[in-house]
């Protein structure tokens, strides 16, 4: 299997140039082809290192964290809500995404990065009677009670120990932003969640401060004033 990705064709949500050279990375792991590899955002983004090469001496020396973890290779997938920790620059960013759909990097406190949002996308029962909640980074976690979750809900994952230390329920009334489709990044509260009979996606109606839009309820997220980019 290759390890290059051809530019032209990488997801919308990469902040990558698609007109220039012909490949860049390809991302395999978390986030799915989602995920941006490491290395384009530590090169294209934020011009810490020149290449490859350079990404990995400067992971190699444990001064950059991905969700609390120095552990990460330049390849590793880097996608929605993870948090980026540099600690000789005292740097703390979020991955939000843009107005265009596209990830970019928000400056967040020490205090912030701590911890890391999660969206569930379904729960499963495992072996003893406890119940898996499914993450939409591909992370699972194992809960005693899980009657109070549901798919659709957020938590907030603490990055020590997966302690879950604050839930944001799907419902009218939550704070949301939209993560794909043409209303990307744009914030805003649930007035009417639409359930559709049978295999249809439900749609979720959204009111922002410039407006209202309607989008599919896979594409919205629930977060709190906290995860908006503006708690700097």
């Amino acid at each position: 299997m290759s390890n290059h990705q051809k530019r032209l064709s990488v997801p919308n949500s990469w902040p990558v140039e698609r007109k220039t050279d012909t490949f860049t990375v390809k991302a395999q792991g978390p986030h799915g082809k989602e995920g941006v590899p490491l290395v384009i955002l530590l090169r294209d983004v934020l011009g810490y290192v020149a290449s490859k090469k350079e990404a990995r001496y400067a992971l190699e020396q444990d001064n950059i964290l991905v969700n609390g973890d120095p552990n990460a290779s330049e390849d590793r997938p880097i996608g929605m809500f993870d948090i980026l920790t540099f600690t000789e620059r005292d740097e703390h960013y979020r991955v939000f995404p843009d107005e265009g759909g596209r990830l970019a990097l928000t400056p967040i406190d020490g205090d912030a990065a701590d911890s890391k949002l999660a969206k569930i996308d379904d729960k499963t029962l495992v072996t003893g009677g406890q119940t898996q909640l499914n993450l939409h980074d591909g992370k699972n976690l194992v809960v005693e009670d899980a009657s109070d979750y549901a798919a659709g809900d957020s938590i907030v994952v603490n990055n020590d120990d997966d302690e879950i230390v604050a839930h944001f329920p799907y419902e009218e009334g939550s704070l949301v932003t939209a993560v794909r489709g043409q209303h990307a990044g744009e914030i805003g509260e649930v007035t009417e969640i639409h359930v559709t009979p049978g295999s249809g996606s439900n749609s979720v109606a959204v009111e922002t401060d410039d407006g209202a839009f309607e989008t599919v309820e896979e594409y919205v997220v629930v977060i709190d004033e906290n995860f908006t980019g503006d708690d700097e």
